[in-house]
């Protein structure tokens, strides 16, 4: 969909970013892949903050392009919005971060324990090669914002 088509449905609005705003998501995206890791935190968890920080950079993409998501389901639509800024060759990543939005609710709000080792270790890793997505598009197309 579009990010005018969104805006239309008052799912995004228009958003003046800075250089100091995406450095202070930056910052955080590095955070939490960097908490996420830390021995001893349970996966639930592990999976949230490595969920968060993909959140982050996708943020920053939707920042970029002079937007920002309206409060409801805004999880929901800045991976919508994502397959729309990076193209179709990043539609099948936009759809797993959005399954991951899924399974963090579920682990955030109705139940512990389900999420395995191994779906947190892969969201850690993904949200790793993410950051450096984020940081080469950025690099490319707002060096300005870096």
């Amino acid at each position: 969909m579009s990010l005018e088509n969104l805006l239309n449905q008052g799912k995004l609005k228009h958003h003046r970013t800075s250089k100091k705003e995406i450095a202070n998501l930056l910052t955080l995206t590095k955070r939490d892949i960097q908490d996420a890791k830390l021995k001893g935190l349970s996966t639930d968890r592990k999976f949230a903050t490595a969920y968060n920080a993909v959140l982050q950079l996708a943020t920053i993409l939707l920042y970029s392009k002079g937007y920002k998501p309206e409060r409801t389901a805004h999880h929901f639509t800045a991976f919508q919005a994502m397959k729309e800024i990076l193209g179709k060759s990043h539609y099948g990543l936009a759809d797993y971060f959005d399954s991951c939005r899924t399974k963090r609710n579920i682990t955030d709000y109705s139940y512990a324990g389900g999420v395995s080792e191994k779906e947190a270790e892969e969201l850690i890793n993904e949200a790793e090669d993410f950051l450096n997505l984020v940081l080469n598009w950025l690099k490319a197309n707002y060096p300005e914002l870096l």
